[in-house]
């Protein structure tokens, strides 16, 4: 009989964009695909017609990524459960905050009616962490710790993460891993020739200038606005950035407020809004240089694709840029609160010649060809053999008791 496993996630689009690898492993380890996520908020766009032809069962639940919305998430959880219920399933593997509260909350369910589910939660970036605000190193820290009594197995992506999870105390023993991300396509994520790289600006009225790019969901902790600011305050010191163009990848709550932002400062002719891109590496590649400045990561999909295509990144300090920046070899570290940094950060990569650039560009692969998938699910495929492993385990225990 198969393992039903369910992965729980806040947005449709979360498995397409982070874990079609893990449903290739599961499909080839003999699990029973089912998704639940919210269908109606998409943020990433996906085909639901993908799910079917890879053989998941998707669900509709009505959760939410922010964790104030209580009545829906509320909501979501009874129809989890209901989910569980109707679908036999015996594992459940969550992601995201919101999703991660929900997945355990359903494993604690299921426990005290003397069922058992085991559960997979991967952290992809504690709320609490060195230097946050207190109440996340206090009301996060200890939701994470009330909730590791009933974690199976707990998923980081960074070496921060992976220490203060150690210390948690876990349902069965301590069984913390830690992987080099998502899974980053080192092969698709790859640089443009020169005569590609040459059409493309061309075609994106670029040639002739320098371009940065930033590709993040439009939010606050994403931080796109600094780089407005950083412009700005270029040209009112008198600096020439009529040669400079930021170009904008993604979409979100924060699109109006970014328009009026670049009105406000008087940028119109130097920033460019992309809105959601199916494929960034067009224009990705194209970059003179990407802009990561996030306040927060759990380790940065999106800096380690601009690495990848030989990219340099000017990129905030934060625990997970820790993971795979080199100050002035892979790109530049600037602070996320600090427009001089970022300043400092452009003024840099607009500097260096031909040699140094090219240099950097073989630099910015090498520092993330460890995080190359192939090593992620190497890992994964461990973590659902044990998944599966456990279950069966279960079954014979239930067997031997019922003799």
């Amino acid at each position: 009989m198969k393992t039903h496993i369910l992965i729980l996630a806040c947005v449709s689009g979360f498995l397409e964009k982070f874990e079609k690898e893990n449903v290739k492993i599961l499909n080839e380890l003999g699990f029973c695909v089912h998704y639940a996520a919210n269908m109606q908020e998409q943020h990433y766009i996906f085909d639901p017609n993908e799910f079917q032809e890879m053989g998941i069962t998707a669900h509709h639940i009505d959760i939410e990524r922010s964790p104030y919305m209580f009545r829906n998430n509320i909501r979501a959880l009874r129809q989890v459960i209901n989910i569980v219920e109707e679908n036999n399933i015996q594992a459940v593997h969550c992601h995201s905050p919101v999703g991660g509260v929900l997945g355990r909350l359903t494993g604690r369910y299921f426990k005290n009616r003397k069922r058992e589910i085991r559960i997979v939660y991967t952290a992809h970036g504690f709320h609490f962490y060195r230097g946050a605000p207190l109440i996340n190193n206090t009301v996060y820290f200890f939701v994470e710790k009330w909730l590791a009594r009933y974690t199976d197995i707990l998923i980081t992506i960074n070496r921060e993460d992976f220490e203060n999870a150690r210390k948690f105390r876990m349902k069965d023993g301590n069984r913390v891993y830690r992987i080099p991300g998502v899974g980053l396509d080192r092969q698709r994520f790859a640089p443009m020739s020169p005569e590609q790289r040459e059409k493309k600006r061309k075609e994106l009225g670029v040639d002739g200038f320098f371009f940065l790019v930033s590709c993040g969901e439009l939010n606050e902790n994403k931080n796109q606005r600094i780089v407005l600011e950083a412009l700005a305050k270029m040209r009112d010191e008198g600096k020439d950035i009529s040669r400079i163009r930021y170009g904008i990848c993604g979409e979100g709550f924060f699109h109006s407020r970014m328009d009026e932002w670049i009105r406000e400062l008087r940028l119109e002719e130097n920033v460019i809004m992309y809105g959601y891109c199916l494929d960034v590496r067009p224009i990705l590649g194209c970059a003179d240089a990407s802009v990561f400045p996030s306040r927060r990561e759990g380790l940065g999909m999106a800096g380690m694709e601009s690495l990848s295509m030989g990219v340099a990144l000017i990129a905030a300090d934060n625990r997970g840029t820790r993971e795979y920046m080199i100050h002035k070899k892979n790109g530049y570290v600037c602070e996320s609160d600090r427009v001089e940094t970022v300043i400092k950060g452009i003024e840099f990569m607009m500097k260096l010649d031909p040699r140094r650039r090219k240099e950097m560009a073989r630099s910015c692969r090498e520092s993330v060809e460890r995080f190359d998938k192939k090593y992620t699910n190497k890992i994964m495929k461990q973590i659902y053999r044990e998944v599966g492993k456990d279950e069966q385990t279960d079954k014979n225990k239930c067997d031997h008791g019922s003799i």
